[in-house]
């Protein structure tokens, strides 16, 4: 793993978030997305080098929307960017990791995502990223 990539955070209201953290960073945010596979919209921060991701569900069987009904609004999960998704996905799995995905899909913001079960990672869901123009060279 290279660097945390971004951190996730789940919100009821997407443009109401918004407002709150244009106000906390001093800036917009520079991409909305949907993930249709996720059932999700995403709002992307720059702040300084790192990035927050806004996460509102789109549907009631979202994952968003069952951690927010679970747990409320928060963070919700931190990402990693990694060089090579799949092979990180084996290391993990033989290091006794168990993973949601055990192969990669689409997700925002150009990336390739796999997520840990947080039962095995001290209960902090971590996603695996990698840029897709990575996956194609």
């Amino acid at each position: 793993m290279k660097k945390i990539e971004h951190i996730g955070i789940a919100v009821k209201d997407i443009e109401a978030s918004n407002d709150v953290f244009k106000a906390l960073f001093g800036k917009q945010h520079y991409k909305i997305e949907d993930v249709e596979s996720e059932n999700v919209k995403t709002s992307f921060f720059k702040c300084g080098p790192n990035k927050i991701e806004l996460l509102q569900a789109t549907s009631d069987d979202s994952p968003i929307a069952k951690y927010i009904e679970k747990k409320g609004e928060g963070i919700h999960h931190i990402a990693f960017a990694v060089d090579d998704i799949i092979s990180e996905i084996e290391r993990l799995e033989k290091q006794g990791f168990r993973m949601i995905h055990k192969t990669p899909k689409k997700g925002a913001d150009n990336k390739l995502i796999a997520f840990l079960h947080p039962k095995s990672t001290n209960g902090v869901l971590v996603e695996l990223c990698q840029d897709i123009k990575d996956e194609l060279n």
